[in-house]
């Protein structure tokens, strides 16, 4: 019983294309770094560029609560917001009952803000 291996064929030229391709897709970046000076350390391009101000601690250190308080903040009005868009474009196919679940939940919202506004969560020091 012959076991023909030319079955096999497209699944090896399937793998070795795939193991070429991704080859290059690490090792191209790579050397095109090297020509191109990005991979050449200066004292402007490892300046810091997020806060602005040097790290003072380690990079481990624990935050303040009230950074992720502020955070979760941020998230939960940036939702209002993508929450809103749909609503306003879609407004006249669902009418008065669309209407009336926004202005609650924009309700239940500004509760929630005047809320954390009320227990100085908004505050920082």
């Amino acid at each position: 019983m012959a076991v023909d291996l030319s079955q096999y064929l497209p699944i090896l030229l399937f793998l070795g294309v795939a193991l070429v391709l991704s080859s290059a897709f690490v090792v191209l970046p790579m050397i095109a770094a090297r020509f191109t000076g990005a991979a050449k350390p200066d004292p402007a391009k490892l300046a810091e560029y997020e806060c602005g101000f040097p790290a003072f601690e380690d990079s481990r250190a624990q935050f303040d609560v009230r950074f992720y308080l502020v955070a979760i903040l941020f998230i939960i009005f940036d939702l209002e917001a993508a929450f809103l868009f749909p609503w306003a474009v879609s407004l006249r196919e669902i009418g008065w009952t669309g209407w009336a679940s926004m202005m609650v939940f924009l309700a239940e919202l500004a509760l929630g803000y005047v809320y954390a506004w009320k227990k100085g969560a908004l505050e920082w020091e």
